[in-house]
């Protein structure tokens, strides 16, 4: 589809010179003689791009500049003004406008503001989504308490500098917990450096973290920045931070001390400002007893400590961690989106999960490409997930410590299973388990069960035909 661009001048001979000038090349064009035609231009019917006057009767085109960025931030509007003036343009920028252009118009620069603004509104567009499809696919998912819990400290601890070492077993989702961190926190828009401690091999670990310098040693043909450089002003991620060499622990710790250090082979001291979040599935004091981390390095990283829990401490998030796998490998694997029986998920709800989230996310997605039908059954769950348990209710509910657990845990499942039974449709639900459909709606909201065609709230009265 043609771009579509506002012009708005209160002269109408420079509105038809840039219709003209501009349909010419491909743009639709929409024209305002005023700020308040503009405005209600742009909210009615929004364009990709504007070019605004800046000296019209009435109000000026700084204060419709500043009203439309209220109304659309993303806006792109190219200022035009008959008087230059520095002042304007560095307020008129300020204020988010992309470009400014004086009078006379020359073709060539319009074209080329236009032009370059659109471009650049398009990078932009692609930039958000982009971030959202990251954000996605690094979402923290879970209503459970433990979540709740660990995503109010994320919260808290985000905005400051303070060092974090989170804990958890393997697959439990160390490294999203550490992306939300820096994502939520004041570096968020620097860079977020990853190293895998346990993945590196001992003799190049210190080239990974440092760099080195050309010819430091055999292979080192070029000079190589290291993760610390790399990170600097941003967040380094120091994962499986145990499997480290007691030396190289002990260089870690000097540079946390000075956030200072030397490259392999250099001579140069490098300053840097780094934010670093470890991790581990190891206990560390028990590292500690037996020799192999070092006591202070614990306690320099252990500033704001976050546990991760395992799945099987919070089964209650295990049917909004399916229902978000499944709808994200569907879409990567262009299928239809695939629903779950609720036998499929009792075999998903009650397993034990050694291998955490990160297992229960690799069997979805082979029960999504596996499937043939809209529908997993039980059938379709693999081995060693799909044993019958003898008391699957039992063996699930007395996992939990308190009542009030076991209870929501029972009245969500229940609730799940009769919505699909009754595919999704809220009222016939509500009648079948005997409670008013605005109760079962707000317990839906509660428990957090996404639905895949969301009826809006109205009264039983209403549903019943009355008026």
């Amino acid at each position: 589809m043609a771009k579509q661009i506002l012009v708005v001048d209160d002269e109408e001979r420079i509105r038809q010179s840039l219709n003209g000038i501009l349909k010419d090349e491909g743009y639709e064009v929409q024209e305002a003689k005023d700020g308040t035609q503009a405005i209600k231009q742009v909210e009615n019917d929004p364009p990709d791009l504007v070019l605004l006057d800046i000296w019209m009767p009435a109000m000026d085109g700084i204060e419709v500049l500043e009203r439309m960025k209220g109304q659309i931030p993303n806006l792109p509007v190219i200022m035009i003004s008959g008087h230059g003036n520095i002042e304007l343009a560095v307020k008129a920028v300020k204020l988010g406008a992309y470009d400014f252009i004086e009078k006379p118009l020359s073709l060539e620069k319009v074209l080329l503001a236009v032009n370059n603004a659109i471009l650049y509104s398009k990078l932009e567009q692609e930039n958000r989504a982009l971030r959202q499809e990251v954000e996605r696919k690094y979402e923290i998912v879970g209503t459970s308490p433990e979540i709740v819990k660990m995503k109010e400290q994320i919260k808290i601890v985000a905005p400051t500098n303070g060092w974090v070492l989170i804990s958890g077993e393997n697959g439990t989702g160390k490294e999203l917990v550490a992306r939300a961190i820096h994502r939520l926190s004041l570096r968020g828009e620097k860079p977020f450096v990853e190293v895998n401690c346990a993945a590196i091999p001992e003799e190049l670990i210190e080239s990974e973290l440092f760099g080195h310098e050309k010819g430091s040693f055999t292979g080192a043909l070029t000079k190589k920045r290291g993760k610390f450089d790399l990170a600097h002003e941003g967040t380094l991620f120091l994962d499986e931070i145990a499997d480290m060499s007691l030396k190289t622990q002990a260089k870690i710790l000097r540079i946390l001390q000075e956030q200072k250090f030397e490259r392999v082979g250099g001579t140069e001291m490098i300053y840097v400002d780094v934010r670093v979040i470890a991790a581990t599935n190891r206990d560390l004091m028990e590292e500690i007893q037996k020799g192999k981390f070092r006591e202070d390095l614990y306690y320099r990283l252990n500033v704001i400590p976050i546990p991760v829990p395992p799945l099987r401490e919070r089964k209650t998030d295990i049917p909004l961690l399916v229902e978000h796998f499944i709808t994200a490998f569907c879409l990567e694997n262009n299928k239809e989106h695939k629903k779950i029986s609720p036998e499929a998920m009792d075999f998903l709800s009650t397993y034990a999960w050694p291998g955490n989230v990160r297992e229960l996310k690799n069997i979805v997605e082979r029960m999504v490409i596996m499937t043939r039908g809209p529908v997993i059954e039980a059938r379709d769950v693999p081995d060693p997930v799909r044993v019958q348990p003898k008391a699957p209710l039992e063996s699930s509910f007395f996992d939990f410590h308190l009542l009030r657990d076991a209870r929501r845990e029972f009245e969500k499942r229940f609730i799940l299973r009769k919505l699909t039974e009754n595919e999704d449709n809220i009222s016939k639900t509500a009648e079948v388990i005997g409670i008013e459909r605005s109760n079962l709606h707000r317990k839906i909201k509660s428990y957090g069960i996404e639905m895949k065609k969301e009826l809006p709230l109205i009264s039983l009265g209403r549903m019943k035909g009355e008026t």
